[in-house]
């Protein structure tokens, strides 16, 4: 049955208000949950936005990078910096003569990433520069094809035509720079005692070592701007170099040439195997000449090391009776003889298992010890040896500088060999006097002479006399012997050339004081001395009553005679000679 109409509407009133309700409490529980999801919503938004944020910005990070490291690549191609060498010293003789200079040049080189056809290019280079050697072709070809390298050497110090004639080939990536060649005047002279330098012009041996800070001076820089073939377009940087010092010796050059004249002749007639001579000055300590055969010249970087050594200051060698000097000098220091005291000696002496001879058979004689030294009597000088004693003997080659380098301020200087006290056998005493049973360098000999020839006082050799500005004339000096017996030893030496055992010495008008001495060579492993090697030696001073010049040679095996006054001898007085005549020194 139908609900009346006031029915309805109450029910429809109950419906309402339940769905209002109901309405209410869904707004009330929706409004929760809906708010939850707009939150969640923009921290999810917020995330996605700040990763993308880290992910352009580290892209951004990356990409500067990049660009910065592609911006130094091509700064790099574009900009180098290029050193400017110094101007390295020069080293000149004591009357300005070049003995060694720098002298300009050029290297050439590539870039090798930068050439098309590096083939082509090493034919090119190699027909232009005169590259004949077929390993230097291959070795050139090879580096240019290195694409990875971003330099290589085409052609080292050559002439700066050469270089220029490279250039006009328009090659990219080929350029040059300025460099020095180290040229030596006087073809090879002195090359012992000069040395040489590297191929990147650093002093490798000898004075060109010793002066390598001096003589060297300080390198300069420059930055230049290159197009992309490799050619200089513009400077932006420039240091400039600092010029090295020169250096001047007390050598003579024209000396210094007759003296290495004379050793080669007499290497060639005596067969010998080398020579050495020393010329210096008494007075004065400079040494005018130092010479050695063979002679150091041409490529003196694969010669043999014994040609490279000054042996002037480096070898040693037992003296023989050049070394009688020494002990006759200390024995009339002592006051134990005078140039008249008188000596029964017979024609051999043996003490122990040694035997001493002559170096000529003879009789027994009574001679002076003038004579002694004229004749060069072993017997004799073995006589006042052991009338000195082995202390007396130890103190004069002390006092006389045996034992230690003399100070003239090279590398490689030997002290030679003086046996300790404690090291003398019974037989020292027998083979010391007569220059036996030690060691000197030929250097240390002339010093001796030289300090008898200034009456008694050793000056120190010196070789530089001047460095830049700096002018090394200080005379170091000391007495070794009194002025008196200095010059009775010269008066003994004088009679020895004038007829004695150095009369090949003799030169006319001037009178000359000098010692010869024949020096047997001791065998290796201490097994005795040789019969066939020895040295050959002569010292001699002029004019003997006040000396100008001391003169060494000494003539290592020579085969058409042992004797020094037959082989050293005349070499001296040939320099003596010369010398007297180039220096104007009166007869």
């Amino acid at each position: 049955m139908a609900a009346s109409e006031p029915g309805r509407r109450r029910a429809a009133r109950r419906r309402g208000g339940a769905l209002h309700s109901l309405t209410r409490a869904a707004g009330r529980g929706g409004g929760v949950a809906g708010g939850r999801g707009v939150d969640g919503r923009i921290r999810l938004l917020r995330f996605l936005f700040i990763v993308f944020l880290v992910l352009v910005g580290g892209r951004a990070v990356a990409l500067a990078s990049s660009s910065q490291h592609l911006t130094q690549i091509a700064l790099s191609q574009q900009t180098a910096s290029v050193v400017l060498p110094a101007h390295r010293g020069a080293i000149f003789d004591r009357n300005g003569r070049e003995l060694a200079v720098g002298k300009p040049a050029k290297t050439v080189y590539a870039t090798p990433y930068l050439l098309d056809d590096p083939r082509a290019a090493a034919k090119q280079l190699w027909r232009v520069l005169h590259i004949r050697r077929h390993r230097d072709r291959l070795a050139l070809r090879k580096a240019l094809e290195d694409k990875k390298s971003g330099f290589a050497y085409v052609a080292r110090k050559i002439d700066p035509a050469l270089a220029k004639a490279a250039l006009a080939l328009d090659i990219p990536g080929v350029g040059a720079y300025d460099e020095e060649e180290r040229a030596y005047p006087m073809k090879g002279s002195a090359g012992q005692v000069l040395g040489f330098v590297g191929v990147d012009g650093n002093g490798l041996e000898g004075l060109e070592a010793v002066y390598e800070k001096e003589l060297a001076g300080r390198p300069g820089s420059e930055t230049i701007v290159r197009d992309p073939a490799g050619r200089t377009l513009k400077t932006v940087s420039l240091r400039e170099p600092t010029s090295g010092a020169n250096v001047r010796l007390t050598l003579d050059e024209t000396i210094q040439y007759a003296a290495e004249d004379v050793l080669r002749n007499t290497l060639r007639t005596s067969g010998a195997a080398q020579a050495v001579a020393i010329v210096m000055d008494p007075r004065s300590g400079e040494i005018l000449a130092m010479a050695n055969a063979p002679a150091l010249k041409g490529d003196v970087f694969n010669a043999e090391a014994g040609l490279k050594r000054n042996r002037c200051i480096t070898d040693v060698y037992e003296p023989g009776s050049i070394f009688k000097l020494v002990t006759i000098s200390g024995a009339l220091a002592d006051g134990l003889v005078t140039p008249t005291s008188r000596f029964t000696l017979p024609s051999s002496l043996t003490l122990y298992d040694r035997t001493i001879h002559e170096s000529h058979e003879r009789g027994v004689v009574n001679y002076s010890v003038r004579e002694i030294l004229q004749w060069s009597s072993n017997v004799g000088a073995v006589k006042i040896g052991m009338k000195m004693g082995k202390d007396s003997l130890l103190k004069w080659m002390d006092r006389f500088g045996f034992g230690r380098t003399t100070g003239l301020g090279l590398p490689g200087e030997a002290t030679g060999i003086v046996p300790p006290a404690e090291l003398w056998s019974g037989t020292s005493i027998v083979n010391i006097p007569m220059g036996q049973g030690i060691a000197v360098t030929p250097l240390q000999m002339a010093l001796a002479f030289s300090t008898v020839a200034n009456n008694g006082v050793q000056v120190t050799p010196r070789l530089v006399a001047q460095v830049g500005d700096t002018v090394y004339d200080t005379v170091e000096k000391r007495r070794v012997i009194p002025s008196r017996a200095a010059r009775e030893v010269r008066a003994m030496l004088a009679t020895a050339v004038d007829k004695g055992t150095g009369t090949k010495a003799q030169i006319p008008g001037y009178e000359v004081a000098g010692k010869t001495g024949t020096a047997e060579k001791p065998l290796p492993n201490g097994g005795g001395y040789s019969k066939t090697d020895y040295v050959a030696s002569f010292v001699g001073m002029v004019p003997a009553d006040h000396p100008r010049l001391v003169v060494l040679v000494a003539v290592d095996s020579p085969r058409s005679s042992i004797y020094g006054g037959d082989i050293a001898a005349p070499a001296v007085q040939k320099i003596m000679r010369f010398s007297l005549q180039h220096l104007e020194i009166a007869p």
